[in-house]
């Protein structure tokens, strides 16, 4: 997969209704790694409000005395969801640890990341996943050509955005498609 038009890093995918796992229902994931050994990505709406960023530090032992910024936490799939990612804009870079997905967004899975954001620097726009979204090779494709996903273009207002609901909605808006026309039956010729 070295052809970068048949990559989908830095794309989102939109979850189909009738997936038929509740994990990935409405998902909106953005891919931050894609290739012929497979893909992995972090689901962008689904915020987990048990979790808050202050308490989080404070039980990574990374000093919290700056005033926080909210940094949300989401369900970023279910593989090693005990790990900690950090989606972010391109304005932050680790020293060792980033992966620069594209000229709109970075990953940092180091607590580096969250040790700058404590002190009030780090990137400025920022999500935090637990866990990824984990495709074996071929896996993804797979799933996208029996109707499981539609792909579009990642934009940081959607990935970024507070309204985590609406995420699915704008994902599929950017597409020019209107939730209520979606069918989870793959059209037949």
């Amino acid at each position: 997969m070295d052809n970068q038009d048949t990559s989908l890093e830095g794309k989102l995918l939109i979850a189909m209704p009738g997936m038929g796992d509740p994990r990935f229902e409405k998902a909106v994931i953005f891919i931050c790694a894609h290739s012929e050994d497979g893909a992995l990505g972090l689901i962008v709406n689904k915020p987990t409000p048990e979790l808050k960023f202050g308490p989080l530090l404070g039980q990574l032992n990374i000093d919290v005395s700056a005033p926080q910024r909210d940094i949300r936490i989401h369900f970023g799939g279910p593989v090693e969801n005990g790990r900690g990612f950090v989606l972010h804009s391109p304005d932050y870079l680790s020293d060792s640890a980033t992966l620069e997905v594209n000229s709109d967004f970075g990953m940092t899975a180091t607590l580096d990341v969250l040790e700058e954001i404590a002190k009030g620097d780090g990137p400025d726009q920022a999500l935090l996943a637990l866990g990824y979204s984990g495709w074996g090779p071929g896996q993804l494709e797979d799933e996208i050509l029996q109707n499981g996903w539609l792909t579009c273009d990642a934009s940081r207002d959607i990935v970024f955005d507070r309204d985590d609901d609406g995420k699915w909605k704008a994902a599929l808006a950017a597409l020019g498609v209107d939730a209520i026309t979606l069918s989870s039956e793959a059209g037949r010729a």
